[in-house]
């Protein structure tokens, strides 16, 4: 079979989603507005950028290389970098000069046999030292955090258990450590979840084996100072159609969404309780912690309908794109409780939403500050301006949102009618120690100009930017990032 030579005329490779298969850098960036001189780090986020067309016409967005952007800034001046991720799967297609990756996360339909057939393409994370290029499904890919060359697969010298590492860790403001999991630990098809507490030196803590009710994808997850929270989606996983050639996610309508709650420290295996509510779709965490009462509060985001459309149930059904509304919920569980089905959450947010983004300082502790992507069509989009220029494939989302749980008050910033928002990060003011005190930046889509920008935010007066960057290029839509501080940042 010859190699493609173009991209497949899907909408997940046309518009703003053709991929940029991009590498370089841009020493000074236009800035419109004024960045706060006392800003000063580097913004990292990763999108799935195929170099290569894939011999799959209808591959998944989640399904291309990890490529890396960092936003350098400070003195109120901005530069950027993007740089792939070298990982075997990136390395060994350049060598071939075309795909030899098969479909998503299905090991069976790949033109060659793969030791790591990770992308590294959904999250960035800094970590004693280094940069942290995750995927769910492998573990992690480090990098330098200045040049962003890729120094190898990373198993934390050896202490790695298990085959998977979350695209999810958690970081404990207060000890410092970083709090993972994985799931499908034993390979493809299997129903262990392995969870782990890292220290800020790399040295693992613990390590607790758990055996998960249902083979689902536990994307994101939840810790609280004495507990760990595991959300399963109905999405499942089945080995034998994987190694029929089909695909590794099947929506299950018949399926609960499953909670496990675990102690954080020193739990044995049977200590795990599995809760369950009725079929629906978890998405992301906004944030979770214990209240007085020794509830455990989980926020996050939940939908009715399969928000993975292009994965739809047995009999190919799929919910309309459109139609699809996720919204901020919160689950209060007892984890004394017997009872193992869950109450109806309370709507904290009742606006199409998704990305949820805390002040960090306060993660596994009640806060009050909530930012997020959100979805409102009547602020002013001009859907028929933009649509031709759209592409497909991921969520759209024209603007963001700032929810205060106290008053309940939600304020939005709009940043115009021929944009959409990607994910945002939470810039604390340097000095300050108050709670969502600071900026928000997010990389913003502009579809009238096909290139991407900057958008900074001062939570202080948060329905106007600050400044908004331009960058020369377009950056396709991606996934998630993080925001280092200098001060944080290791030599």
């Amino acid at each position: 079979m010859s190699a493609p030579t173009h991209f497949p005329d899907r909408p997940q490779f046309s518009g703003f989603m053709k991929p940029c298969c991009l590498e370089g850098e841009v020493s000074h960036l236009e800035v419109h507005g004024e960045i706060p001189a006392d800003i000063d780090g580097t913004f990292y986020r990763v999108m799935p950028d195929p170099q290569l067309p894939p011999f799959i016409q209808d591959d998944p967005w989640f399904n291309g290389d990890g490529s890396i952007s960092a936003f350098r800034i400070k003195d109120g001046k901005a530069s950027f970098k993007q740089r792939y991720v070298r990982t075997e799967k990136f390395s060994r297609e350049r060598e071939a000069k075309r795909a030899l990756l098969g479909k998503y996360r299905n090991k069976y339909t790949d033109a060659v046999e793969f030791k790591v057939r990770s992308t590294a393409n959904t999250n960035i994370v800094h970590f004693n030292g280094k940069l942290l290029a995750l995927k769910e499904d492998a573990p992690p890919y480090a990098l330098d955090p200045d040049t962003l060359e890729t120094l190898g697969l990373h198993t934390f010298e050896g202490q790695l258990p298990s085959l998977t590492f979350t695209a999810h860790p958690k970081f404990d403001p207060k000890t410092g450590e970083m709090i993972c999991f994985g799931y499908e630990a034993k390979g493809d098809g299997t129903p262990d979840v392995c969870y782990y507490r890292v220290a800020p030196d790399g040295k693992f803590l613990e390590v607790v084996w758990l055996v998960a009710p249902v083979v689902g994808m536990i994307h994101d997850f939840a810790v609280t100072e004495n507990f760990v929270l595991f959300p399963i989606m109905p999405q499942v996983c089945d080995l034998e159609r994987l190694k029929q050639g089909g695909e590794h996610w099947e929506w299950s309508p018949e399926t609960p969404f499953y909670v496990g709650v675990l102690p954080r420290k020193g739990a044995k295996p049977e200590d795990v309780k599995w809760f369950q509510y009725r079929n629906s779709f978890p998405g992301h965490v906004s944030n979770a912690f214990e209240d007085a009462l020794g509830n455990l509060v989980l926020d996050i985001s939940l939908s009715d309908k399969n928000v993975f459309f292009w994965w739809p149930d047995a009999q190919g059904n799929a919910p309309e794109p459109s139609s699809i509304v996720s919204q901020l919920k919160r689950f209060v569980i007892d984890p004394n409780s017997s009872d193992l089905s869950l109450s109806d959450p309370e709507v904290l947010q009742e606006d199409n939403s998704e990305f949820y983004r805390i002040d960090d300082r306060f993660s596994t502790q009640s806060y009050r500050h909530c930012f997020y992507d959100m979805m409102n069509p009547a602020l002013g989009t001009d859907f028929p301006a933009i649509t031709h220029q759209l592409g497909g494939g991921y969520p759209l989302y024209n603007s963001l949102g700032h929810l205060d749980l106290q008053t309940r008050k939600v304020e939005v910033y709009f940043p115009g009618p021929t944009h959409m928002v990607q994910e945002p990060v939470f810039i604390p003011r340097r000095g300050s120690s108050g709670e969502g005190d600071g900026y928000l930046l997010a990389l913003v889509n502009n579809y009238a100009t096909m290139s991407s920008e900057l958008h900074l935010l001062d939570t202080k007066d948060f329905t106007q930017a600050k400044a908004v960057v331009l960058l020369p290029v377009r950056l396709r839509q991606g996934l998630h990032g993080n925001w280092v501080d200098s001060d944080d940042v290791k030599s």
